[in-house]
């Protein structure tokens, strides 16, 4: 049974005019981990990332951190986030979601949270995909990350938290409402084990931080 490493990329620059590149402790918590895998001896056949900015440098500080030469960071698109802000415009009637955010942190994640409920149901227009072709995107970017494995080889697969949830829900048969929930608790690089088997995938652990969990790495631990 091969292993993938699902990991959320590290913490981007949530509520600037551009949230899709990595924060200065973005980048140290991606090294973190890939220190971490290195002191692991873990060994990457293959690495896959989403198409988004955020995800690629996650998955190329991950692996700087690894002694054997890392493998290319392939991109898959099945592996990018929802769009969030077509669904928030979408609930809202177009309001500016970057200014919601500004004005009340807490206001946003609550009509936001409503607004990924109305997606998962049905009920939500004017999105560009639904809630089942999301999930099924995603899982393809598994399978390829898996694809030709042989028991012993591992996988890097950097995507992204609401990604990550709706997936790993998927494949233990959860109601949406657990995937949005789990979305919204993902901490930044935690990671989950999946094992490849013959008829799809396992859940092994669960938005780990090991690389994280240190006294002088407290404020370290982001989930935005």
């Amino acid at each position: 049974m091969s292993t993938i490493y699902l990991v959320r990329h590290a913490q981007a620059s949530f509520g600037t005019d551009d949230y899709d590149r990595l924060s200065a402790l973005g980048h140290r918590q991606a090294r973190w981990l890939g220190d971490h895998m290195a002191t692991r001896g873990l060994r990457f056949t293959r690495a896959l990332s989403g198409t988004m900015r955020r995800q690629r440098e996650t998955a190329e500080n991950i692996l700087s951190a690894l002694d054997a030469p890392p493998p290319v960071v392939l991109e898959h698109p099945g592996l990018n986030e929802y769009d969030g802000d077509a669904i928030y415009r979408a609930f809202t009637a177009g309001a500016d979601q970057i200014a919601h955010q500004r004005r009340d942190y807490r206001d946003y994640w609550k009509t936001f949270r409503l607004a990924m409920l109305a997606w998962a149901d049905g009920s939500l227009e004017g999105v560009p995909e639904t809630w089942a072709a999301f999930g099924d995107r995603m899982l393809d970017g598994l399978r390829e990350a898996a694809a030709g494995l042989s028991r012993d080889d591992a996988a890097l697969v950097v995507s992204s938290g609401g990604a990550i949830s709706r997936v790993l829900t998927g494949l233990i048969q959860a109601p949406a409402a657990v995937a949005i929930e789990l979305n919204l608790q993902f901490r930044n690089t935690g990671f989950c084990e999946l094992v490849s088997v013959r008829d799809g995938f396992r859940v092994v652990s669960f938005n780990c931080i090991p690389h994280l969990e240190h006294p002088d790495r407290a404020d370290a631990i982001t989930h935005a």
